[in-house]
Formats: structure tokens, C-alpha cells, sequence
């Protein structure tokens, strides 16, 4: 470790005046939406974003769905959220069948309205609760986890996501990342997304450092992405190499600063993952 730096003061200390710039640029991670989609909302609540052909066939299929003005509501049948889920998820199968939603998870995210209290109370029922792929067809905002791998010298482990990836397939990427699946914590997520990616099995959660949440949107292929990453850091010692156990990772990548912002301004890593090291090194950036 050089001399008295931690290592992520170690990493931000190798890069160029350029380079502290570029990622502190990352930290504007929200694009605009575009003007030609509608804001969706349910019992007075902005939901999501969707194009104005989706929002049509939200019209056409979705009880109690309507648009006037730009703006489309949903007034589902039955208020309770259980049955709320329950018509948006019958929704989304449908929309599937159709091949409308693709990259199917069976996986189950949950919504909660946007509040300052990030990462989200467990204790506070979400007020939907659907399928994972749904969020992005819907412009609905989802939770994720994201963990940085620091080695002492400043060095980062990244992970590069398998082809077969339904999302950003081939790009390079953090130590571990994850959704947070409904009804688990935010650091329940980390460790298990760090021992199914990358064997770290830690015995000593308390490893994992929070590193604050940064919201990311844009417009993507499936639609929009609307996401708050919850970051954490995590110092590892020379002797902890990753190693893929779930098939979604193709190979680690053990980087130095320079290599990891080069790689990144030239398009190679996912966007969160830009966000997300701009975010874990946010503290550096306004003290320096």
C-alpha cells in the first residue's frame, strides 16, 4: 500500500488530473427521458417511464389503465398490493407471450416509492412487487447492489459478464453486482452475489464498506433503466483471487487505475459500473 493512502486514496492518487475529472463526470449518471413516452402513476404515485407504443398497450391490456393529456393512470380493480402485483405480473406474462418483454428472469423485484431513505426499509411493504425484467419494460425503478474489489496498492478486480448475459453481455464490469431481490437485504445481496461471482465467501460481512447510492437512467433497448445503486467497497489482500461459480462471469481482470478509467472512456464497462466506482470514490473527489 503506499505510504499511509488506504486503497482506495491509492487509486485515486494514480490517476491523471484527465482521468479525476472523467470519473467525477460519472456521477451525473442520469440521462433525460426522451419527449416522445409518458409517465405512468398509480393512486397518485409516478411509477415509471414507458415509450407512448407501450403505454398503448398498457391501454389495451391493462385493467383499469388509461391515458388523457400525456399521462397515463392505472386504477387497478382490487386496491390491496398483493392483488395490485398480481394484475401487473398477468400483465407482464402476457407481454411476454406476445415476445414484447424479453430476457425473462423469474425473479421477483420489488418497488418502493422514491424516498430519501436509501437502501430501502425492509420493514416498509413495497408497493409492487414483479417480475425482475418487468422494471425496465416499465420504466419502474429497481435496486441494485454494486462491490469494488480494492488491492492494497490501489489495483481493482473486475469481473468481464458472460455472452450469454441478458444484459450487457461481454462488457467489463465490478467485483460482484446484483439486483435486490424482493425481500432480501442490501448486504445479504453483496455477500451472496460475491460468493456465487466470484468465490469470496466472507465470514466477516463487516468487510463490506458502505459507499453511498447513486441513481442511474437511460434509455435501453428493453426500455428504461431506472436504477439506485447501492455501493460497497471491499478491501482484499493479494492472497483472494476471484473465480466465477455461477457462469455469469467469463473472466476477472485484476486492473490498474489508468487501465480502468482508459477502459471505461473507451466503452468497455458497463455504465453502472462507471457510475458506481464514481460514487465509491465521491468522498476523494471533493477533497481533492
Amino acid at each position: 500500500m503506499r505510504q499511509g493512502l488506504n486503497p482506495e486514496q491509492a487509486f485515486w492518487s494514480r490517476l491523471s488530473g484527465p482521468q479525476q475529472a472523467w470519473l467525477a463526470g460519472q456521477l451525473k449518471a442520469q440521462q433525460p427521458r426522451p419527449g416522445d413516452g409518458v409517465v405512468w402513476s398509480c393512486e397518485g404515485l409516478d411509477l415509471g417511464w414507458v415509450s407512448a407504443e407501450r403505454a398503448q398497450d398498457m391501454v389495451a391490456l391493462l385493467p383499469g389503465c388509461t391515458l388523457a393529456q400525456r399521462r397515463l393512470r392505472w386504477q387497478p380493480l382490487a386496491d390491496p398490493a398483493l392483488q395490485r402485483s398480481q394484475t401487473l405480473q398477468a400483465f407482464l406474462v402476457q407481454q411476454a407471450a406476445q415476445g414484447r418483454l424479453t430476457g425473462w428472469r423469474g425473479e421477483f423485484f420489488a418497488w418502493w416509492p422514491d424516498t430519501p431513505a436509501y437502501p430501502p426499509a425492509l420493514d416498509v411493504p413495497p408497493f409492487l412487487c414483479v417480475e425482475r425484467s418487468g422494471f425496465r419494460h416499465l420504466g419502474m425503478m429497481s435496486h441494485a447492489v454494486h462491490i469494488h474489489g480494492f488491492l492494497p496498492e490501489g489495483y481493482l478486480w473486475c469481473g468481464r459478464r458472460s455472452d450469454h448475459k441478458a444484459t450487457d453481455p461481454g462488457l467489463l464490469d465490478n467485483l460482484a453486482a446484483g439486483g435486490l431481490t424482493a425481500g432480501e437485504s442490501p448486504l445479504t445481496t453483496a455477500v451472496r452475489e460475491l460468493a456465487e461471482e466470484a468465490s469470496l465467501h466472507l465470514t466477516e460481512p463487516t468487510r463490506l464498506r458502505g459507499a453511498g447510492v447513486i441513481r442511474t437512467q437511460r434509455l435501453e433497448p428493453q426500455g428504461w433503466h431506472d436504477e439506485q445503486l447501492l455501493v460497497y467497497t471491499l478491501h482484499l489482500s493479494e492472497q483472494e483471487t476471484p473465480l466465477n461459480a455461477d457462469g455469469e462471469v467469463q473472466e476477472f481482470l485484476c486492473l490498474s487505475p489508468d487501465e480502468v478509467v482508459s477502459r471505461m472512456q473507451s466503452g468497455q464497462f458497463t455504465p453502472d459500473a462507471c457510475a458506481s466506482l464514481a460514487q465509491s470514490l465521491s468522498g476523494l473527489m471533493t477533497s481533492s
